[in-house]
């Protein structure tokens, strides 16, 4: 790493410390030649795929408007923003797991209904019916029926996974 102070190539490192929740690695580093001190930080690099949309177009992903489009189906429902956030790190970890450069934008939207079928029934439903287009109300009772046959999300979050999500 090169001193800062004195552009020297020869450094050392003195300390390291794992910071920003163990996602980065905070080093302190001295220089053999000046001997000043300089703090660096080290983060992995992931690519998030791009997000091949219906009509073939690629686009880089965008975490803002996957917040975006959470954040209208739990709008006035009891959900903490903190859960949010966690569902939103769940959902990019998971298009990282895929190990390919593009993923379907559906792939997105499915992560998105899973996630927020975890947080919020309303919210699903709501969700739901926008993605999936719904033309009346028996696609609205076949939804809800369908969420009628499986455990609530309270339940569900009290549950131990059988095999971890992250």
């Amino acid at each position: 790493m090169q001193c800062p102070f004195c552009d020297e190539q020869d450094t050392r490192v003195v300390d390291s410390r794992l910071a920003a929740d163990g996602a980065q690695v905070r080093r302190r580093r001295e220089c053999t030649i000046c001997r000043e001190r300089f703090t660096t930080y080290e983060t992995v690099e992931v690519t998030i795929p791009r997000i091949v949309k219906n009509d073939e177009t690629r686009e880089g992903f965008d975490e803002r408007k996957l917040r975006l489009g959470m954040v209208r189906a739990i709008q006035e429902r009891p959900v903490p923003s903190d859960a949010i956030e966690a569902a939103i790190g769940r959902i990019k970890r998971r298009l990282i797991r895929t190990g390919e450069r593009e993923v379907a934008s559906r792939a997105v939207g499915e992560a998105v209904m899973d996630a927020l079928r975890d947080l919020d029934q309303v919210a699903y439903v709501r969700f739901a019916s926008v993605y999936r287009k719904f033309e009346d109300v028996s696609e609205f009772r076949e939804e809800v029926e369908r969420l009628e046959n499986e455990p609530r999300p309270e339940t569900r979050r009290s549950q131990i996974p059988l095999i971890p999500d992250d």
